[in-house]
């Protein structure tokens, strides 16, 4: 069994990965730049096979989105992101792109989509790892915030004792 090598690196493949609808997508015109084909012709495969794309592998951007998210998210121009297309971009989820997988048939789409899969992988693992560190920095948090607490009591004077006076006293007139 041939070992695939990476023809792109990950890092390319990262700054292609946007958050959109709470989904880590990747848009069709990034994708067909990847693949080596045009993103007419990737939408077109796609639609041949729309049985294996359902709603939550692929969806097509709003306005709002193509407008607002996606500038902010990659700094590109309006026109950078249409680039004269006449529809919103399409945005592959990690299921879709996977998929995509089995409607392009080449080597290139074969070893670009192991390459596409091994960076969901490693942003997965690198963001489960920031959460464990997450928690376990709010964990030594509390448990200094207790500390603090703990020194700050020592190190408070204890109220002066009360005088007790032993026996009768005799009421002031």
């Amino acid at each position: 069994m041939k070992k695939s090598q990476n023809i792109i690196p990950l890092e390319r493949i990262a700054g292609r990965i946007y958050l959109i609808r709470g989904e880590k997508v990747m848009l069709d015109s990034d994708l067909a730049e990847l693949y080596g084909v045009t993103t007419g012709n990737l939408n077109k495969a796609v639609k041949r096979n729309l049985r294996r794309f359902p709603d939550d592998f692929i969806f097509q951007l709003t306005s709002e989105e193509t407008d607002q998210i996606l500038i902010f998210q990659t700094g590109r121009s309006r026109q950078a992101i249409h680039g004269g297309r006449r529809h919103h971009p399409h945005a592959f989820t990690e299921q879709g792109v996977a998929m995509l997988s089995s409607v392009l048939h080449s080597d290139r789409a074969a070893d670009v989509n192991v390459a596409i899969m091994r960076t969901f992988v490693k942003l997965r693992k690198t963001l489960a790892n920031n959460r464990d560190l997450a928690r376990k920095v709010e964990q030594h948090d509390r448990e200094i915030a207790t500390l603090f607490e703990t020194v700050q009591q020592l190190l408070t004077p204890p109220d002066p004792p009360k005088k007790h006076h032993i026996g009768y006293i005799r009421p002031k007139e």
